[in-house]
């Protein structure tokens, strides 16, 4: 084993009692939508076992196995809105569906917990219930992007040795945090929320994410430098506002 796969293992253990890895993911299929660059299919995804997962899968026309992108929808107190990001306007965020289509890649967005279809209940609540049974959020969320990944390396219209993430703000936390624990992620690129987390403490910003964002026992031993040195060497984009007090 080497440094970084039991620098992983104990990362990911920090992130309560998640559900078994491994084993195939099941996808239904529930429409489909010629958008002109691409086709943009609507799938329920079985990801954990306990609730169903809508996502969006976009299949640029180039045809083949394509390099792919796992996109992570932002937060911003929007519970509504999650994958829709990736297709529709969303106040400061474009859409990236069109472009990265465009350019040859398949796309791939979930509703991550409590966003989406999957909302209808607060985000304060529903941590508190995953607490209570030695569950965290935040590995939760995690836990669906990694099977996202296993999802998509089963398709045969994705090339497995490409697979890419990028997000904004949740959605960048969501893919350095995906990239560093998964090595099938090859390339990342995170928007807006690379926050160190000890320089959050100092600037009294710990209000400005959400509860999901917090991981019990975290701080004892990590680092957000030490989190994204698990990234390395592979390619990695970080981009930040020198006004985001989030980051």
């Amino acid at each position: 084993m080497t440094d970084k796969t039991a620098l992983r293992e104990k990362l990911y253990s920090l992130l309560g009692d998640l559900p078994p890895r491994g084993g195939p993911v099941s996808a239904e299929p529930v429409s489909e939508e010629d958008r002109g660059c691409c086709i943009l299919q609507k799938l329920i995804l079985n990801l954990n076992g306990i609730e169903p997962v809508p996502a969006y899968f976009i299949t640029a026309k180039a045809g083949g196995k394509l390099p792919t992108i796992l996109y992570h929808h932002a937060h911003g107190g929007k519970y509504d809105v999650g994958k829709k990001e990736l297709i529709s306007p969303r106040g400061e965020l474009r859409p990236y569906s069109k472009e990265l289509a465009q350019m040859g890649y398949n796309i791939l967005c979930i509703d991550m917990w409590n966003f989406g279809e999957r909302s209808g209940r607060t985000e304060s609540s529903l941590f508190k219930e995953m607490l209570w049974k030695g569950q965290v959020l935040w590995g939760m969320m995690v836990y669906d992007s990694i099977r996202s990944v296993d999802y998509l390396c089963s398709r045969p219209d994705v090339d497995a040795a490409r697979i890419g993430t990028i997000g904004m703000s949740m959605g960048s936390t969501m893919a350095w945090w995906l990239a560093a624990l998964d090595e099938r992620i090859k390339v990342c690129v995170d928007i807006c929320c690379l926050t160190d987390f000890d320089a959050l403490i100092q600037t009294k910003g710990l209000d400005g994410h959400g509860i999901y964002y917090y991981v019990p026992g975290l701080l004892k031993e990590w680092t957000t430098g030490k989190i994204n040195a698990l990234i390395a060497p592979r390619p990695h984009l970080a981009l930040a506002g020198e006004l985001d007090p989030l980051t």
